[in-house]
Formats: C-alpha cells, sequence, structure tokens
C-alpha cells in the first residue's frame, strides 16, 4: 500500500508530519466542542440519527446522487433509478455501520465484504467478495488507473494487517488511509467510494474519536465538492508523503465540516427547546 515503508507503523509515521499533526488536533478540538454542547448530554440519539441522514446524503452525492436533504428525507421507495439506488445504499451502509464496530478490528476484510453486499443489495456472484481479474468495475467518477485484481488483493491483506496489528497512529490518519486506500484499489465491481466512506466513518468510531458518530466526514468531503476530492485523492494515489499528507488534511477538514454541521443541528434543537 502507498504507506508502506521501514517504519514499523508506517501509519503512525505519517501522524508525526507537522502537517498532519496539526489536522489531528483541529479535528480533536471541533469533535470537542461536539461533544461539549449541553444538547448532547440530554439529545445525543437525535444527533446521532441526523447525522447518519445527512452523511448518507452527503456520501451519495459524492457518488453521483447529490439529492436535496429533504428528498432523502421524505422518500421510502429507492428502487427507481441509479440514483434512488445509489441513495438506497448510503443509507443501507449507514445504518449497517454500527453493527459491525465490534468486528472492524478483528477482521476487516469480512466488514468489508458485508459492505458491498449491503450496498448490491443482490446476490449477483460478484457480491461480497473483491473482484477478479478481468471482471469490470463501475465507478466511473474516480478515473484514476485500476490496480490488478492481484495487486487489489495484495494490498488488501496489507491494510487489514494493519488495522488488525493496531498501533499508535491518530484516528484521522487510520480513516484517511483506510479511505484512500479503498478508493484507489476499487476491490469491489460496483460502490467503491460508498464503502470506502462508510468504512472511514467506522474507524473514526470505533477509535473513540466520535464514538456516538455525530460528526459525519461524508457531510464534510461533500460541502468541500467533488473535484477537490478527487484532486486530494490524487494526491494520496501518488504516494508522495507530500500528497498523503494533503489527503488526511482533507479528510480532517472534511470531519471538521461534519462536526460543524451538528453544532448547527444542536443549536437548532437548543432553540426549539428554549
Amino acid at each position: 500500500m502507498s504507506t508502506a515503508g521501514a517504519s514499523a507503523d508506517p501509519l503512525a509515521a505519517l501522524g508525526a508530519l507537522p502537517s498532519v499533526a496539526d489536522s489531528v488536533e483541529s479535528v480533536r478540538k471541533a469533535v470537542d466542542r461536539v461533544y461539549g454542547h449541553r444538547i448532547m448530554r440530554r439529545r445525543s440519539n437525535a444527533i446521532t440519527s441526523e447525522a447518519a441522514l445527512r452523511g448518507a446524503r452527503g456520501s451519495a452525492a459524492l457518488s453521483g446522487a447529490d439529492w436535496a436533504l429533504e428528498e432523502v428525507r421524505r422518500r421510502t421507495d429507492f428502487s427507481g433509478d441509479d440514483e434512488a439506488r445509489t441513495v438506497g445504499a448510503a443509507l443501507r451502509l449507514t445504518a449497517e455501520a454500527g453493527q459491525l464496530l465490534s468486528i472492524w478490528r478483528q477482521s476487516p476484510l469480512r466488514v468489508l465484504a458485508r459492505l458491498h453486499l449491503v450496498a448490491a443489495a443482490d446476490k449477483a456472484d460478484q457480491v461480497g467478495r473483491p473482484r477478479q481479474e478481468g471482471e469490470p468495475v463501475d465507478e466511473p467518477l474516480v478515473g484514476l488507473p485500476l490496480p490488478s485484481a492481484d495487486e487489489a488483493h495484495g494490498r488488501l491483506d496489507g491494510l487489514a494487517g494493519l488495522i488488525i496489528a493496531g498501533g499508535s497512529a491518530p484516528a484521522l490518519v487510520t480513516a484517511a488511509v483506510v479511505h484512500g486506500e479503498l478508493l484507489a484499489l476499487r476491490p469491489f465491481t460496483s460502490h467503491n467510494g460508498l464503502v470506502a466512506r462508510t468504512a472511514e466513518r467506522i474507524v473514526l468510531v470505533g477509535s473513540g474519536l466520535d464514538p456516538k458518530s455525530v460528526c459525519a466526514a461524508e457531510v464534510g468531503h461533500a460541502e468541500l465538492g467533488r473535484d477537490a476530492y478527487l484532486e486530494a485523492l490524487g494526491g494520496y494515489v501518488s504516494g508522495t508523503p507530500e500528497g498523503v499528507a494533503a489527503w488526511i488534511a482533507h479528510c480532517g477538514r472534511a470531519v471538521e465540516l461534519g462536526a460543524r454541521e451538528s453544532m448547527a443541528v444542536c443549536e437548532a434543537l437548543q432553540r426549539g427547546a428554549a
């Protein structure tokens, strides 16, 4: 994977980069502000539910289904067309993520397979397993060169090994690398972006940085825009320290924007309760 090197803990080495360390600190402060809001002590479940809905909307937007939040909120049938199915997949993944937290650190590949199964919502042979050589990948919004199936399998195994081994890397660094690596590899035949962003959320929640899942990075990624997202991803794929650091910083900014969104929700609920 892009972060491999001589260090026994390459993710921790990334976290030590000055620009990354600044992003980590900024994210921590933004998350702490949300958790310190008085509404979080009384209505955290409502904030979690709203963040899940807004996060799913943001993730779907980055995969080409940029619906208004109220449209996502009111719709009950997501089977009508490609955009509706994308939004439905994002909603299912957000709901499923919380059920997989306890499995992630022991078996990340199993979790990723489950996420793809949930996103695809069918029983085709290609669903719920990494792609095989020659199988096409439906991910038109990510135009980066596609690694071979063998390379994808090997790098997935390396990523899983790093997650299982744990380490001292900040949660933001691990989440950004998981997200970036999955998008770079596109290990499944479809829905890789949705799966990658859900995996990022699982890391942020499971690490304890955002245990109530109220700082949806997907909201921030969508707000920053697809062009900025793909440009930052290109930096990650380059494998240079500067490029990888820029991707981590981009992911950090997305988390901060997700935290800001939830702060606004807290303020709205507080005004309603006053």
